[in-house]
């Protein structure tokens, strides 16, 4: 792995494709970042720096899909798109580059999911003749004991 000098360290894992997983990656070139203060307590540097992050993806253009994963991601998620847009937000540390490492983890698990394969569908089952019959037998077991407990006139 070779330094870039332009870069802090770490930074090479905020800067790449998106690794999503069931061997999917989101190229760099459909990431869009949005940087902006972050609210709340940090000290001095926290209210002067933008460390808050947006990081969005167009789920409609991204290159990193083919259209059968395009329309799975796109229905799962529809509820969280803005014109087949997702984004996910991160603001809960003081260092912009933790903030872009926890946006792109976010979005990945996102989008990890949403690819996974439906579930097998449920095979309706009805109980067997020996657990109806048991269950006839307890309930006449029980009427009958609750009969004895009549009153004693």
């Amino acid at each position: 792995m070779d330094e870039r000098p332009d870069l802090p360290s770490g930074a090479e894992e905020v800067t790449g494709p998106l690794g999503v997983g069931r061997g999917v990656s989101i190229p760099a070139r459909d990431l869009a970042w949005r940087f902006s203060r972050s609210s709340g307590p940090g000290g001095q540097g926290v209210n002067t720096t933008d460390s808050r992050i947006e990081l969005s993806v167009d789920l409609r253009r991204c290159a990193g899909l083919t259209p059968q994963q395009r329309g799975r991601v796109l229905e799962r998620l529809a509820p969280r798109l803005v014109d087949g847009v997702l984004t996910v937000a991160a603001s809960e540390f003081r260092s912009q580059l933790r903030n872009r490492k926890a946006a792109r983890d976010r979005l990945a698990a996102l989008l990890d999911e949403a690819l996974a394969p439906p579930p097998p569908k449920r095979r309706p089952t009805k109980p067997s003749k020996g657990a109806v019959a048991r269950r006839l037998d307890d309930k006449a077991r029980r009427a009958k004991l609750k009969k004895l407990r009549g009153s004693w006139d």
